[in-house]
């Protein structure tokens, strides 16, 4: 993780305040590498949760995104923020807006604006490219209500940080998989759910968690204003050749394969709506402005170290 506590620094930059708000997988992952340089909070609209973010290291505060009244604790208190919750999916008066990141950010200006505040976003605001190369540049165009929702947090944010002075930055994030992260490679495997046809497949981008975790990290500190990001790693693979190529490292039967047109009787209305999006993500702001080396530039890599890490837990368990 970047260090910005590295040399000596004045009395006012140590032990900055950050707030998390969404703190699953990914916020856990980036706390752990920050949780030694400043002092972490983290919302949370579940009680029951406040026993594990305090053994993380992590000062919980209750509240929830869909209960503005409860947000208010939060103005002035962090220097950073991290937003990783989504929007709602249902309940909406308007489909296309998300009225969470509206609630906080109404929180956060009732006193000084934190510095930075990074939005983790989605790589569907693009929607279908037709498996071109896509850089942060290009316009969006999202296809889904879930896509719609995030351009429109994105837009508020960075409306925010322009009248709030904020540095805000966007990463813009596609399929996320670790060895101990939920819903991976694995588990669909296992489910034996088909993949499309060569013929018909589309390209997908990946980034494994603990690299997200990172970036998320190196944005709070060193990202410009209003800057987007694509969180990728290097990977150049259709969603077929992807399973196929976890399948091989991971020791399981390669998933079937099948003709679009069949997909919507097989097949979840999420997953489709993925397999009706072909796009491949550069990386160069990543790597050249966060100076990120990723840990796992692809996919393979990130799932041999799965495989490792299965190893090393199998021999701890029977060593004696």
């Amino acid at each position: 993780m970047f260090n910005p506590g590295a040399g000596a620094r004045p009395a006012r930059f140590r032990r900055q305040r950050i707030l998390i708000v969404g703190c699953g997988d990914v916020g856990l992952r980036v706390a752990r590498g920050l949780a030694e340089r400043v002092r972490l909070y983290a919302l949370t609209s579940t009680p029951a949760r406040v026993p594990a973010l305090r053994a993380a290291g992590i000062t919980p505060l209750v509240g929830d995104l869909d209960a503005p009244a409860s947000l208010q604790r939060l103005a002035g208190l962090a220097h950073r923020v991290l937003m990783l919750a989504p929007p709602p999916s249902e309940g909406l008066r308007d489909w296309r807006r998300d009225p969470r990141s509206r609630a906080l950010a109404t929180a956060l200006a009732r006193r000084s604006a934190p510095q930075a505040l990074v939005y983790a976003s989605t790589t569907g605001v693009y929607g279908d490219c037709g498996g071109e190369w896509v850089t942060e540049t290009r316009p969006p165009a999202p296809q889904t209500p879930r896509a719609w929702r995030r351009l429109d947090a994105e837009r508020q944010w960075r409306w925010w940080g322009r009248y709030t002075g904020a540095r805000v930055s966007v990463l813009r994030i596609p399929g996320i998989y670790a060895h101990d992260r939920e819903g991976g490679p694995a588990d669909r495997l296992r489910r034996g759910m088909p993949v499309l046809r060569p013929e018909d497949d589309v390209y997908t981008n990946h980034i494994h968690a603990d690299d997200l975790a990172r970036a998320c990290d190196r944005a709070l500190w060193l990202a410009p204003p209003q800057r987007i990001f694509h969180v990728c790693d290097e990977s150049e693979l259709k969603m077929g050749d992807y399973f196929d190529l976890a399948a091989d490292v991971l020791g399981l039967p390669r998933p079937p394969r099948i003709a679009r047109a069949g997909a919507e009787q097989q097949l979840p209305l999420m997953v489709l709506s993925f397999m009706n999006e072909s796009r491949r993500l550069r990386n160069d702001r990543l790597r050249r402005e966060l100076r990120l080396r990723l840990r796992y530039p692809t996919v393979r890599e990130g799932l041999q170290a799965a495989v490792s890490a299965a190893s090393a837990f199998r021999a701890d368990r029977v060593s004696p």
